[in-house]
């Protein structure tokens, strides 16, 4: 877990920097006194750092599981890139909400409910629960599993699976719930897309669908090879 904190570390200074831009952008032209307005609480720029932090913990995990589960390079390696990408785009986000004195967990509200869209539970690639009724903790006090779980996250018991798997179930497995993560995590971003009014969250969320797209179809194509196929 060393690396895990070591890339929590990086985070947290790339925080620092990309939350000053975030707020000075949202300053620009509005309220002519050159005064920063910072998102609500209950704002699709809040509700989506919060979520997607949460949502972008789970990738890291699920990514440094598979990393010790299996040695195959071409795996390992993106789970590696996965893991530094969201790791670094969570500490932004949980910077921009340090910077607009903002919780980082909000237990008065349902994940997604800024989308206007509540999880209760349901299939793979959209919200669903534990599969045991118990919540995922957090280490740094985020809210992880501490309702409904978001689009496309993995259950307890799924994490379990991947944890006790080796070789070549694992890798399988791994690209799976990392398929159906990033499904979640796109339909997500393009939520923040539509509804941020912060324009450096807008560019984040639109480079995490182009990305994530991207590896999603990299995924299927290494499912392939696996003579495995997504979940659907």
């Amino acid at each position: 877990m060393t690396r895990t904190h070591v890339a929590a570390a990086v985070a947290v200074v790339l925080a620092l920097l990309f939350a000053g831009v975030a707020t000075v952008a949202t300053a620009g032209g509005r309220g002519g006194e050159g005064e920063a307005r910072t998102p609500a609480a209950d704002s699709a720029d809040a509700g989506f750092a919060r979520d997607m932090s949460d949502h972008h913990q789970q990738a890291v995990e699920m990514s440094f599981i598979v990393r010790d589960r299996t040695a195959d390079e071409e795996v390992r390696r993106l789970a590696y890139d996965i893991a530094n990408t969201q790791a670094n785009q969570r500490g932004m986000m949980m910077g921009w909400l340090d910077l607009w004195g903002l919780p980082k967990v909000a237990m008065d509200q349902e994940p997604m409910a800024w989308m206007g869209m509540p999880s209760h539970g349901s299939s793979h690639g959209s919200s669903h629960g534990s599969a045991d009724g118990s919540s995922h903790g957090s280490a740094d006090g985020s809210a992880q599993g501490s309702q409904a779980l978001m689009p496309g996250m993995a259950t307890r018991a799924e994490l379990d699976r991947l944890r006790a798997a080796s070789g070549k179930d694992a890798e399988v497995l791994y690209l799976q719930l990392m398929i159906d993560h990033h499904k979640g995590g796109v339909h997500m971003a393009r939520g923040c897309v539509e509804k941020c009014a912060t324009p450096v969250e807008r560019r984040l969320a639109q480079g995490m669908v182009d990305a994530q797209e991207s590896e999603v179809r990299l995924m299927t194509d290494m499912l392939a090879t696996r003579g495995a196929k997504p979940r659907g």
